[in-house]
C-alpha cells in the first residue's frame, strides 16, 4: 500500500463531490469522483467542448535558483536553457546514464538565476539534487505550491474576464499576475490538447481559486473534471504518461526496464546538437536501435475501447502491445498508444488488436497525433 505523505488543500472539496483519493507521487489525488462510464465521458467531453478544471497538484514543483542554476538544469535535462527567455517555458526530458528515460518536466524561467523545474513520477528530482551538490545553486521543494489546471476552448473567456491580457499569453508562456485578488502564477500549457492554463498558486489561496473559477465558469459549462480524465484526453493527443506507457510498466523480456528517447518519441525534446547532458553520449548512440516505437493504432470498424495490455499482431505475429486506449464518441473513432516493433510502426500497416477476452478486432497504425493533428487548437491565439 502507498504512502500518502502529501496533501492537496483541495483534498476536502474533492471528497465533497465523491473523490477518491489514491496516490499520484504521493499525494492523495482524486483519480474518480465516480467510476461510471457516464462521468468519464460527461468530463472528457467537457474539456473538448467547454472546460474542465483538474487539481494537478501532485506534480513536483522544485525552485532552482543561485549562480550555477542554469548549469544545473543544462546538466539534468535535454533542452539548452539558454535559449529560455524569462517568460517562457519548455518541455524537456531527463536520461540517466545509460541514455534512457527516467523523467519529464517543464523548465520556467521565472527570472535571472531563477527558475522553476516542474517534475513528473519519475527520478528527475533526485538528479537536480545531485547535480546541484556543491554549486551555487539551491534546489527547493515547494510543496505549498498547488497547480490547477483549467483547460478547454472556453478557459481563455473565463480567465480574461478578470485578467483580458490573457488572450496575448502564447503557448508556454509564463504570466505572473492576481486572478480574483490572489497571487498566482498562470501558464498556458496543459496534458490535454486543448487550449487550456495552469494557475499556480499558494496552498491558503487555492480554495478560493477553485471556488470562484467553478462559480463565474458554471453557465460556461465548465466543470471539475476527475484526474483519470488526463488519461483520455492525452490518448489522443500524443501526450505519454510515465509509467503508464513505459518499460517499468511493459517491461522487456530478459532486459532491464528503461526506453531511448528514440523508441519514446521524444527526440524532438533534445536542442539541436546538444551535449553534455547526463546521458547525451548514450542517447546519440542508440540512435536507429530502437527495440520498439511508440505509435498509433485506430480501430477500422469498431467503437470498442482497446483493453490496456491487448497484444497487436500483424500476419499472425506478435508486434506489440496497447498501453492506453481510448472509445471517443465525440470524434468517432476508438484509438490507442501501442509500444510497436519498429517495422510496424508505420502509418497503413494492417493490423489485429487481441483484446484481454480474446475477442480480435482489425486496426491499423496510424500516426499521432489523433487529435489536433496540426496542434493549432493548443497554440490559438487571441
Amino acid at each position: 500500500m502507498a504512502i500518502i505523505w502529501r496533501h492537496s488543500k483541495l483534498a476536502h472539496r474533492h471528497a465533497a463531490i465523491g473523490g477518491e483519493l489514491e496516490d499520484w507521487n504521493g499525494m492523495g489525488t482524486a483519480w474518480f469522483y465516480d467510476h461510471t462510464p457516464e462521468r468519464a465521458k460527461a468530463d472528457y467531453e467537457a474539456v473538448r467542448t467547454k472546460a474542465g478544471l483538474m487539481d494537478v497538484s501532485g506534480l513536483k514543483k522544485c525552485y532552482v535558483v543561485g549562480k550555477d542554476a542554469a548549469y544545473v538544469i543544462d546538466r539534468c535535462t535535454t533542452r539548452n536553457v539558454e535559449k529560455i527567455a524569462p517568460g517562457r517555458a519548455i518541455y524537456a526530458a531527463m536520461l540517466n546514464t545509460e541514455g534512457k528515460f527516467i523523467d519529464d518536466c517543464v523548465i520556467y524561467h521565472l527570472a535571472v538565476n531563477s527558475w522553476m523545474v516542474v517534475i513528473g513520477t519519475g527520478t528527475g528530482m533526485e538528479s537536480l539534487t545531485s547535480v546541484a551538490a556543491g554549486k551555487d545553486c539551491q534546489v527547493l521543494f515547494d510543496d505549498d505550491l498547488h497547480d490547477i489546471s483549467l483547460q478547454g476552448p472556453v478557459s481563455v473567456d473565463l480567465l480574461a474576464k478578470d485578467i483580458p491580457a490573457i488572450r496575448d499569453l502564447a503557448y508556454f508562456g509564463i504570466m505572473q499576475t492576481r486572478l480574483y485578488g490572489r497571487d498566482v502564477m498562470i501558464s498556458r500549457t496543459g496534458y490535454t490538447g486543448e487550449r487550456g492554463y495552469e494557475i499556480f498558486c499558494r496552498g491558503k489561496d487555492v480554495v478560493h481559486l477553485w471556488d470562484t473559477i467553478l462559480e463565474v465558469g458554471k453557465d460556461m459549462g465548465v466543470r471539475p473534471v476527475q484526474f483519470s480524465t488526463l488519461d483520455m484526453l492525452r490518448i489522443e493527443s500524443y501526450l505519454l504518461f510515465y509509467p503508464g506507457d513505459n518499460s517499468e510498466t511493459f517491461p522487456f523480456e530478459n532486459e532491464m526496464c528503461g526506453d531511448t528517447l528514440w523508441e519514446l518519441g521524444l527526440e524532438f525534446t533534445v536542442s539541436p546538437d546538444k551535449i553534455g547532458f547526463i546521458g547525451s553520449e548514450n542517447h546519440y548512440a542508440s540512435k536507429g536501435k530502437e527495440r520498439f516505437k511508440i505509435f498509433g493504432v485506430q480501430l477500422a470498424d469498431s467503437m470498442a475501447q482497446m483493453d490496456m495490455g491487448a497484444r497487436v499482431m500483424q500476419d499472425g505475429s506478435d508486434v506489440g502491445v496497447i498501453t492506453y486506449g481510448l472509445s471517443s464518441e465525440l470524434n468517432s473513432y476508438s484509438v490507442a498508444i501501442a509500444r510497436l516493433d519498429p517495422a510496424a510502426a508505420k502509418a497503413g500497416t494492417q493490423l489485429s488488436v487481441v483484446q484481454l477476452d480474446g475477442t480480435a478486432l482489425t486496426a491499423t497504425a496510424e500516426e499521432m497525433p489523433f487529435y489536433d493533428k496540426d496542434k493549432k487548437v493548443r497554440t490559438a491565439k487571441g
